[in-house]
């Protein structure tokens, strides 16, 4: 699985990739992640507004920090 955050690097893109990591570890999920600062790579996403969350190049969230349970929701999601 792989999952990318998508962001300049502001506050609440550190809060989202803290969270997904959490997420991960709780969840006891294998992943990578990646973080994506290029503000052209994020436009490719379709994304305009961060932090983004990417799980397996699928968009799940643009524009809000999800908490810890709801990342972890959809990491499990088809599980």
């Amino acid at each position: 699985m792989i999952i990318k955050i998508l962001g300049t690097g502001c506050p609440k893109c550190k809060k989202l990739e803290a969270n997904a990591l959490l997420a991960i570890e709780q969840a006891g999920i294998e992943a990578t992640v990646e973080k994506v600062t290029d503000l052209n790579k994020i436009m490719d996403y379709g994304v305009m507004m961060t932090p983004a969350l990417v799980i397996d190049e699928k968009v799940v969230s643009s524009g809000k920090v999800l908490t810890v349970e709801d990342i972890k929701s959809h990491l499990t999601k088809g599980n």
